[in-house]
């Protein structure tokens, strides 16, 4: 076989591998779709349809009956928005000082931040973290839902090592034209990891829009929930056994996540390619 040949064939033989597992991954949300445009007497036949022979929308209309979905996804896109704001902030501030300024125990503290990334923050902070919230009169607030998230090690350590693959040099030369620290890093420093930022706007966007146990803990009254307690209140009320209403409400709730995925995934993808260059 020619090696040109083989090439061809071993391309293949991936692509084909890797479609076969796209598709095991992506099943469930077809399946997930085609269930919330079913009449209740269709979702369960046998064997499943993946894709919808008619198309009920009166389930997402019921959806929003039962549950107010429209307050709770202004809620999530507050709430996640703020969130992902504040941790871009705070992680390219803390990424530029890690990496760009020497001060004592500089490893020392990046190492303790580093440390961190370890710790189960959902269990063990909870307690105090509501405790704290209370103190404040924070709960049931916006306040408690963004404010205790608006810092991540990830981004600071993502950041801090975009920062340092980029020479040192080109500070210098700022410095000699008359740039501060402030001026570099807004005019100079900053603009060339878009693609990094993005990746990490999205993951945050993401994560922060999927949070389920603090909002439920600190939060009381139904105008303050997010969308994802909305899809278990879904669950509770009165349409439990209606599978197509939930899967309506589950796509309303997965939706706004994919949109942004896909208006960002170009960036996304060079965001991870970026993270393995060093120049």
């Amino acid at each position: 076989m020619k090696k040109s040949n083989k090439k061809l064939l071993n391309t293949v033989i991936i692509e084909v591998v890797l479609i076969s597992i796209s598709f095991i991954f992506i099943m469930p949300l077809i399946l997930a779709i085609t269930m919330s445009l079913q009449p209740p007497q269709s979702v369960f036949s046998f064997p499943p349809k993946f894709f919808p022979t008619a198309f009920h929308i009166k389930n997402y209309f019921d959806a929003f009956k039962t549950v107010p979905f429209a307050r709770l996804l202004l809620n999530s896109a507050i709430v996640s928005i703020a969130i992902t704001v504040g941790k871009l902030v705070t992680g390219t501030l803390a990424g530029y000082a890690f990496s760009n300024f020497r001060f004592t125990g500089r490893g020392l503290a990046f190492g303790f931040l580093f440390a961190t990334l370890f710790l189960p923050a959902e269990t063990i902070m909870i307690v105090p973290l509501f405790s704290l919230m209370n103190r404040f009169g924070w709960v049931n607030t916006y306040w408690a839902l963004t404010i205790p998230f608006m810092a991540s090690a990830t981004n600071t350590f993502l950041m801090r090592q975009q920062f340092m693959t980029i020479p040192l040099s080109l500070e210098d030369a700022a410095r000699i034209d008359g740039a501060g620290p402030i001026k570099y890093f807004l005019k100079i420093l900053l603009p060339l990891p878009k693609s990094i930022i993005a990746g990490s706007a999205i993951i945050n966007f993401v994560y922060s829009w999927n949070i389920y146990l603090w909002p439920l803990i600190v939060t009381m009254e139904d105008k303050m929930k997010t969308v994802q307690i909305g899809v278990k209140m879904l669950i509770d009320a009165e349409s439990a056994n209606n599978w197509g209403i939930i899967m309506a409400g589950t796509m309303i709730a997965v939706i706004p996540t994919l949109v942004v995925f896909f208006l960002l995934q170009n960036l996304f993808v060079k965001s991870l390619v970026g993270t393995g260059i060093k120049e």
